[in-house]
């Protein structure tokens, strides 16, 4: 079962470590993303973050089972790098309920919509369209804070061009 999917630059960090792990009480996270599965050097400090009571897989996007991590009973965090993955991981079987963005950074082309958040176009159109499909999109670092949910990030992204 997903209990929450989270985009975030940084996959595994003392944000999630410390207070979206707590939070949660997920018994496994599942690291979706081709990049960190191709070093060793990655897997095995993503590994050693989490504490060895909670399973961690690091997988590329391509090799994730998501109908199973959708349907099995394990609570599960699923975290992406990017905006960008969220429609592939739906076409491959993820039931996708609550989106949360957490670090998504500055690039070309982005405004910012939260302290830790900087959105494209193509990435806000794509949040739109999981919203409108009745996904909970929510901008927040730590559980602690108040989310920005989607009306006011589509408001934010506005103001900020």
């Amino acid at each position: 079962m997903i209990s929450l999917v989270r985009v975030d630059n940084r996959l595994i960090h003392g944000q999630v470590v410390e207070a979206w792990l707590p939070h949660l009480k997920v018994s496994r996270v599942i690291v979706a993303d081709d990049e960190a599965a191709a070093s060793p050097l990655v897997r095995a400090a993503m590994a050693l973050a989490v504490q060895s009571a909670i399973e961690v897989q690091i997988l590329p996007l391509q090799q994730v089972d998501f109908a199973g991590a959708s349907r099995d009973s394990l609570k599960t965090l699923l975290l992406l790098r990017d905006v960008a993955a969220v429609p592939f991981v739906q076409a491959h079987g993820l039931k996708l309920e609550h989106l949360n963005l957490g670090n998504v950074h500055f690039g070309t082309g982005r405004r910012q919509v939260s302290p830790s958040v900087f959105l494209s176009e193509s990435e806000l159109q794509t949040l739109q369209r999981l919203g409108h499909d009745g996904v909970r999109v929510e901008a927040r670092a730590v559980p602690t804070e108040k989310p920005v949910e989607l009306p006011e990030l589509v408001e934010r992204w506005g103001k900020a061009g």
